[in-house]
């Protein structure tokens, strides 16, 4: 039966291997031998159930309490040519007589339920003249009070099961800790179950973690360079949300906000617009659940944390769904921490004690300084085997950012010492500065010896600073009045016996250039962008005149690995991701006749699947030429640095001693070193523009001194470089 299902997987589905676990899963529910599976989001869940539902004789129930998801995935199925359908809260009742019609004439192989739907004594009727032999339930660990999103209806589904004699059953979760496993597994009687857990490292994924400071500009940045790009903002309340929806759109942003207090036919209006591409953001509650399929969502944001790791895990799993590289970046205030502390504080006893366990993990990874990998890995009981992943913030970091504190810590904690522990962090940053502010006089602050010896930095960089503190464990933040308060770790630091380095600034996030080089697959392969957009907006059109998401005829990875090989016939068409026998015969020839033009037109010839390996570098070559050769074969900078052993600086000067010899280099992958949003990099050439670049100090005083003179290097050697083009 395994060979069958390899010829489905490809046939159907158009894939040419199963992913990790999946071959085993699908086996073993042929098998009929119950079994749980866990697998990241975007790893591959869906095919478990759904190709063996083709090869059983009988119907496959599959119990989700995502009702948005289940439309998406019958029409996603019926393009495969897989009958499926649903039942649930949202059909007239029209729609629920004709569904229920065809499922007793035979006509659906999968059958999604809302939990609510099963409990139905109708729905119980209608199973039980039917069979069944695959009884799947989906998100499972709703069943476990120890699992992040617990539901009391769905503990019943242990007792529906046994209904189903004949039935294999299978649970399915993406975010279960060992413990919630032991306790699915428990729940449902699966004592002889297998069980398959898959590593919980989504690789595509650049985790990062920043300090919320101004939101919306932060947002705003993030947003300048992603115009084309689908994305979910996540948001606390209903109210930010749509405060930030508005704001997005009077930026010139398409978005739309998502949450419970809008009517149902709003949310599923706003839904099938970001589904269908017809809006790029989704601005969404935190604790409304959203049930998107989405595979080419790029980006995922939190303007707000969430409760715990689980939800966070589960959140940014709606991003980079097709494999392809994504972004999660999370805006972290010590504010957003009490809100859910205070939320925690109105629970009781198990409740309250798991809810206190869950923030307590999650804020341990907020503010681990290793990578980011490793506590988020560990925490759903996976060893991380690096030390680095080159795919979060802490990683993409060059070492030598981290600076030494110590002096500006022991100045720090004195202060807070000798104003007695009573005052927030832009109080004690006044009386470091030596500021005549009311408050500092009044107090008699301005006579402490701390008084004026903090004037080296800004008042935003004290402040910016005690968050640092915080993060290092030396000072805690009085959860009712705001106050610092020292820590037992302060102790050692003030004494002389300890030091405290770090990066002060986390607002900017690590740039695309540096993440783009780590990561493999699609993205270095330099596909037609051109055609890329001509064959996406084919897609667009016959999405539209179905009435189905674009994704559902072709993901953006199939339309990628077109614009890359070019396929000029079916045999060649036949070997793209994504595309079998089904899609094949319904849309090869509209996408082939595309590719066929736009080859012709541009005189491309269709690419072999072998990419050429680079030449050896001979050692003969001087230095700057080697870095300068290396460089345009795609090395970062930072990645030259390391393998010639020394400064970023230095392999700016190789570079542009390279580029006086006459030769080109690409400005992109120097600009890429930048930490700037494109936003102020903009600023910087306009000033370059006006004054020339050849100066730098009359652009640093052009741009009131906020640009320092490392960013400003980098940004002169990218114009010089544009400019040589």
């Amino acid at each position: 039966m395994i060979q069958q299902a390899r010829t489905i997987l490809k046939q159907t589905f158009g894939y040419d291997e199963f992913r990790p676990l999946q071959q085993d899963s699908i086996n073993n529910v042929l098998q009929k031998r119950d079994s749980m599976v866990i697998m990241p989001t975007g790893g591959g869940k869906s095919l478990i159930y759904q190709i063996p539902s083709i090869i059983f004789n009988g119907l496959t129930i599959v119990v989700s309490p995502l009702i948005s998801l289940m439309k998406d995935q019958v029409e996603q199925l019926e393009e495969y040519g897989v009958p499926a359908l649903y039942l649930n809260s949202t059909l007239t009742t029209e729609q629920y007589r004709i569904n229920v019609n065809r499922i007793r004439a035979g006509q659906a192989k999968l059958l999604y339920l809302a939990p609510e739907t099963l409990m139905l004594e109708k729905t119980r009727r209608l199973l039980s003249t039917l069979k069944v032999d695959c009884f799947t339930i989906d998100e499972a660990h709703c069943i476990s009070e120890w699992g992040h999103d617990f539901r009391p209806e769905y503990r019943q589904l242990a007792e529906v099961r046994k209904e189903f004699t004949d039935a294999v059953c299978l649970a399915l979760t993406a975010t279960a800790t060992p413990r919630v496993q032991d306790d699915i597994q428990k729940i449902l009687g699966m004592k002889d179950s297998a069980r398959f857990v898959a590593s919980f490292d989504r690789k595509n994924l650049v985790l990062k973690v920043a300090d919320k400071e101004n939101p919306l500009d932060q947002i705003l940045d993030f947003l300048y360079t992603r115009n084309n790009q689908s994305g979910i903002i996540y948001c606390f309340s209903r109210r930010q949300v749509d405060e930030l929806a508005y704001d997005l759109k009077n930026n010139g942003h398409s978005a739309l906000p998502y949450h419970a207090g809008l009517t149902d036919q709003d949310r599923m209006n706003n839904q099938d617009a970001f589904i269908r591409d017809d809006v790029r953001i989704i601005v969404a509650t935190i604790a409304f659940g959203m049930g998107i399929n989405k595979p080419d969502v790029r980006y995922v944001i939190h303007h707000d944390m969430p409760q715990n790791i689980e939800s966070y895990y589960q959140q940014i799993g709606r991003a980079g769904r097709d494999g392809l590289k994504a972004d999660c970046l999370l805006l972290y205030s010590y504010s957003d921490r009490q809100k859910i502390q205070y939320f925690i504080n109105q629970k009781e006893g198990t409740e309250k004690e798991v809810a206190e366990r869950h923030l307590d993990a999650l804020i341990n990874y907020l503010v681990f300084d290793g990578c980011r990998r490793i506590p988020l890995i560990r925490y759903f009981g996976e060893s991380y085997k690096k030390s680095q992943c080159g795919m979060c913030d802490n990683c993409l970091r060059v070492k030598g950012n981290e600076e030494d504190y110590t002096l500006q810590a022991q100045k720090f904690l004195s202060c807070v010492i000798r104003a007695d522990q009573l005052y927030g962090a832009y109080h004690i940053a006044d009386v470091l500065r030596g500021s005549s502010a009311k408050k500092v006089l009044e107090k008699g602050h301005n006579k402490l010896s701390t008084y004026g010896i903090g004037k080296e930095w800004s008042k935003n960089q004290w402040v910016q600073f005690s968050r640092l503190l915080i993060r290092k464990g030396l000072v805690e933040k009085d959860p009712e009045h705001g106050s610092l308060i020292l820590t037992e770790n302060a102790k050692p630091v003030l004494k002389g016996d300890a030091s405290v380095t770090g990066i002060l600034d986390r607002t900017q996030t690590a740039s695309d250039g540096a993440v783009k080089a780590k990561t493999s697959g699609f993205v270095e392969k330099r596909y037609n962008e051109h055609l890329f957009e001509e064959l996406r907006k084919k897609r667009k059109e016959l999405a539209d005149e179905q009435d189905i998401p674009p994704y559902a005829i072709f993901p953006d990875t199939t339309l990628i690995e077109m614009s890359y090989y070019f396929p000029q016939d079916e045999t060649s068409l036949i070997g793209i991701y994504g595309v079998g026998d089904m899609k094949l015969k319904k849309y090869g020839n509209l996408f082939l006749n595309i590719i066929r033009k736009f080859t012709r037109e541009n005189n491309i010839t269709s690419r072999s699947r072998v990419i050429r390996k680079r030449a050896v570098k001979t050692a003969s070559k001087q230095r700057h030429e080697l870095v300068g050769k290396e460089f345009q074969d795609g090395k970062t900078i930072d990645h030259l640095a390391e393998q010639f052993g020394v400064k970023t600086a230095t392999i700016l000067s190789h570079l542009k001693k390279y580029l006086e010899d006459g030769n080109s280099i690409d400005p992109a992958g120097i600009i890429n070193t930048s930490g700037l949003s494109e936003r102020k990099r903009d600023e910087v050439f306009s000033s370059m523009k006006k004054l020339g670049p050849g100066l730098l100090k009359p652009i640093y005083e052009d741009l009131d001194k906020e640009v320092d003179y490392n960013e400003l290097r980098i940004l002169q050697l990218a114009y010089l470089a544009g400019s040589k083009k």
